[in-house]
């Protein structure tokens, strides 16, 4: 796709954005309250202000949550994704306990992991886990589901053992669903991160924002939220130029 196809595809999405921009700023010029809604660019003035702090603790303690969270996330979804898919008893087993685990609110769960692991890193990486290995286990379990049966028989009928059936067929099918799943969790491993850093931490752009919020310093706490924001489109973004460099043969 060419530059002038894709600025013209973004339009849209360009459009939108700048309309809610101007209704929050018009808003907040309205409410002439900064310390309950700033305007975006007393955000980013603030954000500025702020960067120092921000980009040198804060923002790599919360991207150190992220990354460790979302690496523990994959391999975790996909053994048990690969052991649910491999195993009728395991999947019968696994996957009402996969299921279950998002039934349970992360709030309730992250001052607990406070009280185990302390103000460590741990106590943010089980919470940014919990909320992101439930998508990448049942979106690829079901991409393992949808490879198409024939497919299956034609490979066992040429010879195919399971090791090659695994790699051969199994493992190309489902990395659209791979990536799919892990563009939902990137976005739900920095909010996941951020909520453990509210609830207990001495560190990160969610404790940040928290303790603006003590200072009613409401630019101050909506500054760590638009970092975080851009944190996360970012990562998506790298997820997807990735993706479209792997599943080449997506588009053919």
């Amino acid at each position: 796709m060419s530059s002038g196809n894709t600025n013209r595809a973004n339009l849209p999405a360009a459009m939108l954005v700048f309309a809610l921009l101007m209704f929050w700023q018009i808003a907040a010029m309205g409410m002439n309250a900064a310390y309950i809604m700033p305007s975006p660019a007393q955000v980013v003035q603030r954000l500025w202000d702020l960067r120092g702090p921000i980009f040198t603790a804060h923002l790599p303690a919360t991207m150190s949550v992220v990354v460790i969270g979302l690496m523990i996330s994959i391999v975790l979804g996909m053994a048990l994704a690969i052991l649910m898919d491999a195993s009728p008893i395991a999947e019968k087993a696994l996957y009402p306990v996969v299921i279950a685990s998002q039934t349970i609110p992360t709030t309730a769960l992250a001052p607990l992991f406070v009280l185990w692991f302390g103000y460590t890193i741990w106590s943010k990486v089980l919470v940014t886990v919990l909320m992101t290995f439930f998508p990448v286990t049942i979106t690829v379990f079901d991409g393992f589901r949808s490879v198409r049966t024939e497919m299956k028989d034609l490979m066992f009928c040429m010879g195919a053992d399971t090791r090659q059936m695994f790699f051969k067929l199994k493992l190309p099918a489902v990395l659209p669903c791979f990536f799919s799943a892990l563009k939902m969790a990137v976005p739900l491993s920095v909010i996941g991160a951020a909520i453990g850093e509210w609830l207990g931490a001495q560190s990160g752009l969610g404790y940040f924002s928290r303790r603006m919020m003590t200072q009613l310093d409401g630019a101050g706490v909506f500054a760590p939220i638009l970092l975080l924001s851009i944190a996360a489109m970012l990562l998506v973004a790298v997820v997807s130029a990735i993706e479209k460099r792997v599943i080449t043969w997506r588009n053919e």
